[in-house]
C-alpha cells in the first residue's frame, strides 16, 4: 500500500461534519480504516487550531494540519515539524481596521494563531467562536490599541448594506496584500488573510513532505474557500451540498455531509473493507 498511498484532505464544516458539527460513526470508521491501510489523512479548514483540534483527536490523526485556510500550517503533536505561519502585515491590518471604523461596522475580530482580539464585546460572537474554557485567549477592546502583532486573519462583521462597498474598497486599496471572501449565510462576515493564502498552499507543503504525487491527492470540500484545494488535488471531490462553482471544477461529486459522502466515496475509491460492526454502527 505504501507505493500507492494517498493524501486525503478533509474540510470540516459542511464536509466532514454533519449539521450538528459531528463526525458520523460510519465516516469516522472509514477514515480510520484508510489510515490503517497506510493513507495520510489531514484536516484542511478555515477554522483556527483551537476549533479543530477536537476533530483531529477524534480521528486519531498524527499528521500536520491546515488552519485559517492555509495561513497556519503546523503539526499539533510534533513540534519539530516546520510551522508555516503567514499572517497579515500589522500595518495593513491597522489601515483596514481604520476603514472599518469609518464604515461603522458592527464589529472586528482579529486572530493571532489561537489568540482572539475582539474590538467590542459581543456575546453572540464569543459564543460562536470560542468555548467557555478559552477565556484566557480573548482580549476585548480597540484593535487599534491592542493589536500589536501581525494577525493571522481579520474578520469583519459589517452592516448588511455596506458589504459590497466595503469589499470593493478592500479590493481597490489592498488587493496586492490581502485576500478577502464573504462567508455564507447566516453570517455576513468578511474574512481577510494574506495574499496568495489558500488551502492548496498547505496541501502542497504536506504532499511534498510525505512524497505524495499530485494524482494521489484526494481533497473534499463544499465552499468557495475549498476551490483552490479541489482544483489542485488530483482527485478533487465536491460534496452534494457544495456550491455550484465547486462542483463544476471537481473530478467527482458525492453525497452530502448528512449522507456520509466522504465515507461512501473513500470506501469505494480506495477499496476499503467495511466491517460488520461498522455497518451495525451505521444502522443505529
Amino acid at each position: 500500500m505504501q507505493t500507492n498511498r494517498h493524501l486525503i484532505a478533509l474540510d470540516l464544516d459542511g464536509t466532514l461534519l454533519t449539521e450538528k458539527k459531528e463526525i458520523s460513526s460510519y465516516t469516522k470508521a472509514v477514515v480510520q480504516e484508510a489510515i490503517n491501510e497506510g493513507h495520510i489523512v489531514v484536516i484542511a479548514t478555515g477554522r483556527p487550531h483551537r476549533a479543530s483540534i477536537m476533530y483531529y483527536h477524534q480521528l486519531g490523526l498524527t499528521t500536520p494540519m491546515v488552519n485559517f485556510n492555509g495561513a497556519l500550517i503546523h503539526h499539533p503533536t510534533d513540534h519539530k515539524w516546520d510551522v508555516l505561519h503567514t499572517p497579515l502585515p500589522n500595518r495593513t491590518a491597522k489601515k483596514i481596521i481604520q476603514t472599518c471604523y469609518d464604515f461603522e461596522v458592527k464589529n472586528i475580530f482579529a486572530e493571532i494563531r489561537d489568540n482572539i482580539y475582539l474590538d467590542r464585546y459581543d456575546e453572540q460572537i464569543l459564543n460562536i467562536f470560542t468555548e467557555p474554557d478559552q477565556e484566557e485567549m480573548i482580549t476585548i477592546g480597540s484593535l487599534k490599541n491592542h493589536l500589536t502583532e501581525d494577525p493571522t486573519s481579520l474578520l469583519i462583521h459589517p452592516k448588511d448594506h455596506h458589504i459590497e462597498e466595503l469589499r470593493e474598497y478592500l479590493s481597490d486599496k489592498h488587493a496586492s496584500i490581502i485576500e478577502h471572501r464573504k462567508w455564507g449565510v447566516p453570517w455576513n462576515v468578511i474574512e481577510i488573510v494574506r495574499k496568495g493564502i489558500n488551502k492548496s498552499v498547505g496541501l502542497k507543503k504536506i504532499a511534498h513532505y510525505f512524497h505524495i504525487p499530485n494524482r494521489n491527492i484526494i481533497a473534499f470540500g463544499d465552499e468557495d474557500n475549498d476551490l483552490e484545494m479541489i482544483e489542485y488535488a488530483g482527485v478533487g471531490v465536491a460534496m452534494g451540498n457544495g456550491i455550484q462553482e465547486l462542483k463544476q471544477i471537481a473530478n467527482y461529486q458525492v453525497k452530502t455531509n448528512e449522507e456520509d459522502g466522504i465515507g461512501a466515496f473513500l470506501a469505494d475509491y480506495l477499496k476499503l473493507e467495511v466491517t460488520p460492526t461498522i455497518a451495525k454502527d451505521l444502522s443505529e
